[in-house]
C-alpha cells in the first residue's frame, strides 16, 4: 500500500467512525509532517522505531510543547493500528505525562476594564460572549445566528470539541450586546455565522483575529499581555464556581467530556476571606500569659 492509499483509507477510516473534521485535519497534518521528516519513505516499510525518532526529534530538536507531540503520537498510532493493522509495542511510544499549570485568572474589575476598553461593537461583542457563555476559541469564531436562544435564555454550540453539541448560558446582558450587534452588523453568511470580518460578511472571523482583539483591548486597558481568550473561558468557570455553581453544572456548560477537567478549577477559586482554617476554629485555651524573656538571661 502506497503511502498515498494509506492518507486516503486514513480519511475513510475517520468517516466511518464519525470523528470530528478538525480530528480530520489534525490527523492528516500530524501523518503529512512525519512523512516529510522521513523523505517520502514507503510507511509500510515503518513501525516503533521510526515512530519513536520521530516524537524525540520533535521534543528534543523542534521543542514542541507536550500537548502537541501527543497528538502526533494519537495520530500515527491511528494510523499504524487502525490502517496498517500493527499491533504496536506501546511501551516504546508511550504519551508524555503533561503537567498542568494554573493559568492566571482576570478579576472581575480586570474584566470590566476589558470591555470598557472595546471601542468596536463587534470585537465588545465577542469578547462578552466568549466570557458569558464560556466558549472556545473555535465555537466564538462560529457561532451563528440560529444559535441564539432568547426564549430560553441559552446559547447552543453547534459542533464543539469531539463534534459535540451542548446548550451553554445567554445572560440578559449577552443578549443585549448581540442584538445590538446585530443590528448595526447584520450578518447575512450562508450558514448563519455571526461574526465576520470587517466589510466581508461572506467569510466567518478567524481564531487569529479573535486573538488580536484580546491582545488590542488588553493594551489599551493596561492590563497584563499574559492573558489570552482562553483566559475568559477559565474565568467564566471559576466565577460560576465562586458563585456557588454546582460543578457537574459548570462540566455540562463547558463541553467536558471528564469531570476532572472541571474540578481542576476549584484550584482557582479566590478565596475572599469567608472561609476560615481550621486552626481558627479550635477552641481557646485560658491560661496564665506567658513571662516575658529576660533578654540577659
Amino acid at each position: 500500500m502506497t503511502n498515498e492509499e494509506i492518507i486516503a483509507k486514513t480519511k475513510e477510516e475517520i468517516k466511518l467512525r464519525g470523528l470530528a473534521k478538525a480530528t480530520e485535519l489534525e490527523y492528516l497534518g500530524r501523518l503529512g509532517q512525519f512523512i516529510k521528516y522521513y523523505n517520502n519513505r514507503p510507511l509500510v516499510e515503518m513501525n516503533e522505531t521510526e515512530i519513536r525518532a520521530f516524537l524525540l526529534h520533535l521534543i528534543d530538536e523542534q521543542k514542541v510543547a507536550t500537548g502537541t507531540v501527543n497528538t502526533y503520537n494519537s495520530a500515527l498510532r491511528f494510523v499504524f493500528g487502525a490502517i496498517l493493522e500493527r499491533n504496536l509495542n506501546l511501551q516504546m511510544i508511550p504519551r508524555r505525562r503533561i503537567h498542568r499549570e494554573l493559568p492566571d485568572i482576570m478579576s472581575k474589575s480586570d474584566i470590566t476594564k476589558l470591555f470598557g476598553a472595546a471601542s468596536n461593537l463587534r470585537d465588545k461583542a465577542i469578547l462578552m460572549t466568549i466570557y458569558g457563555a464560556g466558549l472556545r476559541l473555535s465555537e466564538i469564531t462560529h457561532l451563528r445566528v440560529q444559535d441564539i436562544d432568547s426564549e430560553g435564555m441559552r446559547l447552543f454550540v453547534h459542533q464543539g470539541k469531539g463534534g459535540k453539541d451542548r446548550y451553554t448560558l445567554l445572560s440578559s446582558a449577552n443578549l443585549d450586546i448581540l442584538r445590538e450587534y446585530w443590528l448595526e452588523y447584520r450578518p447575512s453568511h450562508p450558514s448563519g455565522y455571526m461574526f465576520y470580518p470587517k466589510k466581508d460578511k461572506q467569510r466567518i472571523i478567524t481564531t487569529k483575529m479573535v486573538q488580536d482583539i484580546m491582545k488590542k483591548y488588553l493594551k489599551i486597558a493596561g492590563i497584563s499581555d499574559s492573558y489570552s481568550v482562553k483566559t475568559l473561558r477559565h474565568c467564566f468557570a471559576t466565577h460560576l464556581l465562586e458563585s456557588g455553581v454546582d460543578v457537574c453544572r459548570i462540566k455540562q456548560l463547558m463541553g467536558h467530556t471528564h469531570i476532572q477537567s472541571t474540578t481542576f478549577y476549584l484550584h482557582l477559586l479566590n478565596f475572599d476571606g469567608s472561609v476560615k482554617s481550621p486552626l481558627d476554629s479550635l477552641p481557646k485555651k485560658r491560661g496564665r500569659k506567658p513571662k516575658a524573656v529576660n533578654a540577659d538571661a
